[in-house]
């Protein structure tokens, strides 16, 4: 039991950091995936206004 208990202990203290960084790099990739979408909706906006879309 004391084997099982040193090897989850072990385990945890190796992964205990990784949540974090997993996390920051996944906010940071949909941040800015976010931000290219919004780009492209304010492009197509644009677009459509410059060139005379009826919204109807």
């Amino acid at each position: 039991m004391r084997k099982l208990l040193l090897f989850k202990e072990i385990y945890v203290e190796a992964f205990r950091d990784w949540t974090f960084r997993i996390l920051t790099k996944y906010f940071k990739v949909y941040t800015w995936f976010c931000f290219a979408l919004l780009m492209i909706v304010i492009y197509a906006f644009i677009y459509r206004v410059s060139t005379g879309f009826a919204f109807a």
